[in-house]
């Protein structure tokens, strides 16, 4: 599994796919345990990911990790992190369908290799880059997704409840699906204080 992951890991650091390319400071592969459970995608490196080549270090990923500790889980042994794409798109802007057909291959690949039972999606761009493109996550957060024969949880991104904080009980119930979920498929005596 880790010749695998690292020949991947390689390959996506030298892509040259699409424009994104060219504009990075550093391919963002992913970040956590490799054999984690439960895979996180978002929808793309931001700023400070592009800079450091690591998912989620800037106030959104302090959030998410505020968010995993109250449901008992780390990066280090309950998680693994990556985007729709690997490359930070210039301005913050939302990766095009270029970009993210590009890098698609590479995270179906990456869940593959890790083999999650549970895929959590940050938000809409995961949502819709993931599972259909017509989906809203208003619409559809909070429901279980059966996809590929893996359980999938839309929830809001991180940044939108920083935009917003009254989606962060929405949020926190969506979460709480996780935890539960978790302990039924993985691991029954998974303690967190708060659920």
């Amino acid at each position: 599994m880790t010749d695998k992951f690292e020949n991947l890991k390689s390959e996506v650091s030298n892509c040259t796919k699409c424009s994104l390319s060219s504009t990075r400071n550093r391919v963002v592969f992913g970040g956590g345990n490799p054999d984690a459970e439960i895979f996180v995608i978002a929808e793309g490196p931001g700023y400070e990911e592009d800079l450091q080549g690591i998912p989620f270090v800037g106030k959104s990923g302090k959030l998410l990790d505020k968010i995993f500790a109250a449901c008992g889980f780390t990066r280090e042994q309950h998680v693994y992190i990556s985007n729709i794409v690997k490359c930070h798109p210039p301005g913050n802007r939302a990766p095009s369908k270029v970009e993210q057909a590009a890098c698609l291959p590479y995270l179906i690949k990456q869940i593959d290799l890790v083999d999650p039972k549970i895929i959590i999606l940050l938000g809409a761009t995961a949502l819709q880059g993931l599972i259909n493109p017509n989906l809203k996550i208003t619409k559809i957060r909070g429901e279980w997704i059966d996809w590929n024969n893996r359980l999938v949880m839309p929830v809001f991104h991180p940044s939108a409840l920083l935009r917003n904080p009254d989606l962060k009980r929405p949020a926190w119930e969506d979460f709480k699906k996780v935890v539960l979920k978790y302990r039924e498929l993985v691991d029954p005596g998974h303690y967190s204080k708060h659920i």
